[in-house]
């Protein structure tokens, strides 16, 4: 008897492994793809031991800090600005470059609300005076990084002539920049399991088919689910807003039904990509992995917890055409830059149209059992 269930045993857990192993999918997205993930982050962030840090000048009286880019820097011109690129080679902790770029107090401060500058050193009588959120990680080390430049001997002279002016405007904080990138990343999360794996869920327990033999229009219930999650998003991103407000004093400083309209199209969509990438599939493993498909890249990439100007330069042009990019940046364009209805008119359009497209060709290729 012990000898009939350990063989018992045996034999139901080969059927397993060759009934696992017998789903390409399975295996694709459990084995291969966290390989391809590792090799792509890890061709973009470890090719080089290299920190890259933007600032931004201002002022036209002759700081210290110019004198040092006069002779260690190289100029470029480019889109009608004037660009000092000064790289500090170090073998042990990684070269550094800086990107200094010449510019008004006005477009100085919307390039930090952006991410595009980590800071804006302005001259005071000749005196170079730094101005960065203080609780600005990043802002911080470019500060250190400089001031520690312009008192080594390799600078000509120990200056000790640098000042800091803490910025705490509304919307140059970091909380302001985290606040609309976390309202654009919610809007995917709650749509890619929301409706994606819902769908995909309801295949795989037989639940669609069940559904489609009643006269029920098809296209009806995936409206419905979008319309479902969309009333879910609008309650949470709220919620979220409420409690940013309260303890952060975040404000929206742009127009709100600017502000609506892109959020609706950042739902459309998305709800249009999650319709394209469960329309066939049946198995709830390989969902997953298509949700994490869509999701992780973009994560990381758009711009949510930190600026995407961090990447390399080869790569911004395709970041920016990420969804979850365009969504994000034009929310934090009308929370922190005053936007209106012409900022926001370009993404709002690429985004709806994207989701209806989307949309479109799931519901062609939909497969109700």
């Amino acid at each position: 008897m012990k000898s009939l269930k350990n063989n018992q045993l045996y034999r139901l857990t080969i059927a397993q492994f060759l009934e696992t192993v017998r789903e390409p999918e399975v295996l694709f997205w459990g084995m291969l793809f966290p390989v391809l993930i590792s090799i792509g982050l890890g061709l973009a962030f470890t090719q080089t031991a290299e920190s890259k840090f933007h600032v931004m000048l201002v002022g036209k009286n002759q700081t210290e800090l110019d004198s040092l880019l006069h002779i260690y820097a190289h100029q470029t011109e480019s889109k009608g600005k004037t660009i000092y690129t000064w790289k500090i080679t170090d073998e042990t902790l990684g070269n550094t470059e800086f990107n200094f770029v010449r510019s008004e107090w006005e477009p100085a401060i919307v390039s930090l609300k952006r991410g595009e500058a980590d800071v804006i050193v302005a001259d005071s009588l000749g005196k170079a005076v730094y101005h960065f959120d203080p609780h600005n990680s990043q802002a911080q080390l470019v500060y250190m990084k400089l001031s520690s430049l312009m008192k080594s001997p390799a600078s000509i002279a120990d200056t000790g002539q640098t000042a800091i002016k803490p910025l705490t405007l509304k919307g140059v904080r970091y909380i302001d920049f985290l606040i609309p990138g976390l309202i654009a990343f919610g809007v995917m999360g709650s749509i890619m399991w929301g409706v994606s794996y819902t769908i995909i869920e309801r295949r795989s327990q037989k639940l669609l088919r069940r559904m489609v033999a009643t006269p029920m229009k098809k296209s009806n219930f995936l409206i419905a689910l979008m319309f479902v999650r969309i009333l879910m998003n609008v309650v949470e991103a709220l919620i979220l807003l409420f409690f940013a407000w309260l303890i952060f004093d975040i404000q929206i400083q742009g127009n709100i039904g600017a502000l609506i309209v892109l959020f609706l199209a950042g739902n459309l969509a998305f709800t249009g990509i999650g319709v394209l990438i469960s329309c066939r599939t049946s198995k709830t493993e390989v969902g997953t992995g298509w949700i994490n498909a869509v999701q992780m890249p973009m994560m990381l990439l758009s711009g949510i917890f930190f600026s995407y100007h961090n990447f390399p330069e080869w790569s911004l042009g395709v970041i920016k055409v990420l969804p979850l990019t365009a969504l994000a940046d034009g929310i934090r364009s009308i929370f922190n830059e005053g936007a209106g209805w012409m900022e926001i008119l370009s993404p709002s359009i690429a985004l709806s149209l994207l989701g209806i497209i989307c949309f479109v060709a799931g519901m062609r290729l939909f497969k109700w059992y």
